[in-house]
Formats: structure tokens, sequence, C-alpha cells
């Protein structure tokens, strides 16, 4: 009886121990069995296993073996099945060989938590060119260099860049002058003479009449303009800045003139301008026109007479500049940028034509 119980236990172990073999598979494909020296053959390294394990498959540097050279490893691919309790992982191997000869290639060694399982092995068939050696004619010699035909593709950027270094160069050229020079900016400048204090008077008031700014009700600002002129007027022609003063210290500046009569027109202008403005008087149309023509007498009576045909010339002024720090950076800046761009160009094309010619 202790027998029996001791032979079925072993043989549970053996079958436990059976299946948990059996859980991984490791199957090696090759999809030609025989090639060409040169051409390329694909081997697929499958292992099936459960889906909690960790399989490492086998790495190549170069070869396979003697005579077969490994030149591509794919990355591994996986499928899950049973309901992602089993997965099948497969990796591709790409082989050539340049020897003819019967390859036998070994069982791939795929490790499978850290233990070993071997794949079946396979055979590769290499073979060489047929040659008829007794029929030499068939083989032809080298062939003449050709050359390669006119891409403008090829020549495009070359010829922009060719045209480009020209006007860089130019340009590079010029301010080198420039920076070397260091002479002084000349330049010249028209003055305008100035309108004697009459002339300048009469033209403002010709504008304070043609605007008619009192005829819009705003008489404070056509009194303000017209005695603002006048003031001007008394400061360029009197030398006494009537613009600070007011109407009273004007007038008795303007007694020591002794021209009374000219005083008269102007006093009455000043007394109805200070209404307007301080006491909020609104004139009459005809005393506007009176105080516009009081303005007018008394610039005509009181300024410098002048010959009408000796006119005051425009004078030309030299202005001789040093050339400014911030203008020689500015040049510097230039000729080293146009220097660092011609440079680039130029390698460009060198290089362009070397790879184009050699």
């Amino acid at each position: 009886m202790k027998k029996s119980n001791i032979i079925i236990l072993l043989l549970s172990l053996f079958t436990v121990n059976n299946l948990f073999a059996q859980s991984v598979t490791v199957e090696a494909k090759i999809d030609s069995l025989q090639i060409l020296i040169g051409e390329q053959a694909k081997i697929e390294l499958q292992v099936a296993m459960d889906a909690n394990q960790i399989a490492v498959f086998p790495t190549y540097r170069d070869t396979l073996i003697r005579g077969v050279e490994v030149l591509d490893v794919s990355k591994p691919d996986t499928q899950f099945l049973n309901n992602r309790q089993r997965m099948l992982i497969s990796q591709e191997y790409t082989v050539t060989s340049f020897d003819s000869a019967l390859y036998y290639l070994p069982p791939m060694v795929v490790e499978v938590n850290n233990n070993e399982y071997k794949s079946n092995p396979l055979a590769l068939k290499v073979y060489s060119f047929p040659v008829d050696t007794l029929n030499p004619d068939m083989f032809f010699g080298q062939k003449a260099v050709m050359k390669p035909a006119f891409v403008w593709g090829d020549w495009y950027w070359l010829f922009i860049c060719s045209f480009l270094a020209i006007p860089v160069l130019i340009l590079l050229i010029y301010l080198i002058m420039r920076i070397r020079d260091n002479k002084p900016i000349i330049r010249k400048v028209k003055v305008e003479p100035k309108l004697p204090p009459h002339q300048a008077a009469m033209q403002a008031i010709e504008r304070i009449k043609t605007e008619k700014v009192w005829q819009k009700g705003d008489s404070k600002e056509y009194y303000t303009q017209l005695t603002d002129t006048i003031r001007t007027y008394i400061r360029d022609r009197f030398g006494f800045n009537a613009l600070e003063m007011t109407s009273s210290e004007i007038i008795e500046r303007l007694m020591e003139e002794n021209d009374k009569n000219a005083i008269k027109d102007l006093k009455e202008l000043f007394q109805t301008a200070d209404l307007v403005k301080f006491a909020k008087h609104n004139p009459l149309m005809n005393e506007n026109d009176a105080n516009l023509v009081n303005a007018i007498e008394f610039v005509d009576e009181t300024k410098v007479v002048e010959d009408e045909n000796a006119k005051p010339q425009p004078t030309e002024i030299t202005i001789i500049e040093k050339r400014s720090l911030r203008t020689k950076i500015i040049l510097g800046c230039g000729i080293a940028i146009l220097s660092v761009g011609l440079i680039a160009i130029l390698v460009y094309i060198i290089t362009e034509l070397y790879n184009l010619f050699v």
C-alpha cells in the first residue's frame, strides 16, 4: 500500500514538472532556407509563456555564427492570449552571408525567469552566382566616367550667395573707408532772416482779421490775440519785455518815447481789452473794428522806416561736427557684422563648389 502511494506521488511530481516545463515554448522560423550571396533572410524567434513571466532574448553584435552576419534586430512584438493569461513574444533577426556554404544555425537561447530555453535549430544554404568562364565576352568592363546632368537645384543657392556677396563686399569697403577717413562732418545750413517787428506784427494782425474771431462771440480770445501781438511788437521794437507788463506799465514806458498820438490809440485798445478780460465787457462790432484799426495805426506810426528795396538775403552757416563715439561704434559693428556675413558666404560657396566638382 505504501509503495503504491509513493509511485502515485512520484508520477504527480513528474506531471507537474512536465506541465511547468511546457508552460514556456521557444520556436525559431526562417523565411528562406536558401539565398544568394548578399541577399537577406529573416529569422523569427517566438516565445510563448505566462503573462507574469519575463523573457530575455539573445543579443548578437555582428554575427550569428561565423559566415552569417546579423544586419538588424527588430523590437519585440507582444500578443496576449487566453484572457491575458498567456503571451506570445516575437522578434525578428535579419541575416545575410557573403560566403557560399550550407550553414547550421544552432538553437537560440531565451532566458525566462532565470531559466534557459532553447529553440529548434535551423539551416541556411547560401549560393554563389554562376559564372560562365567559357564565354568571357558576356562580361563588360568598367564604363567611362559620365558627367552628371545639370540640375538647377544644385546651383540655385550658390548663384544667390554669389550675387549677394557683391553688394556685401561693396558696403563693407565703404564702411571701412568711412571709419578710416575720420574726417569731421560738415553741414551747411541756410538761415532765413528774421522779419522786422512791424512786418511780423502786420502779418499777425492780418491773420486775426481773417479769422474774425469776434464774429463768433469770442471777444476775449479776439482781444487776447490782438494785445499779445501788440505786446510782442513793442518788445521787439522798443526793447523791453511788454509781455510781462500790465497795460498801464506799458503806457507809462511808452510815454518816455514822446509819441503821444500813437500812445492814445494804444491806450484805447488796452482799456477795451482789460474790460473784456476782467469785467466781461461785450464790445460792439464797430468797437472791435476800431480797436483793430488802432493796433494797425500804432504799428504804422511807431515802425522803423527801412529801405524797402534792401531785402535781407538768407545767410548760409557752415557747421563742423566731429564724428561722435556713437557713430564710430555703429560703423565698427556694421563692419564686424558684414565681415562675418561675407566670410560665411565665401565658406558656403567654396564648400558647395568642392562638393560639386570633387
